[in-house]
């Protein structure tokens, strides 16, 4: 049987910063994994809000 280590991948919420500054109601979110060592600063990525139906920049939340 695999023995389960405490891996450096880490579970993260992405939140549409576009959408949060438009006062627009509801939120876009994503949940993604990422690697703490490798990059310890906030993930940032361009996904798709279905809310404004276009392409935005989500960042991770704490």
């Amino acid at each position: 049987m695999a023995k389960k280590t405490k891996g450096a991948r880490i579970q993260v919420i992405l939140e549409c910063t576009e959408h949060k500054n438009s006062g627009l109601p509801g939120t876009s979110r994503y949940i993604t994994t990422k690697n703490k060592k490798n990059s310890p600063e906030r993930l940032e990525l361009k996904k798709y809000n279905p809310i404004m139906k276009k392409m935005t920049v989500h960042r991770e939340i704490k």
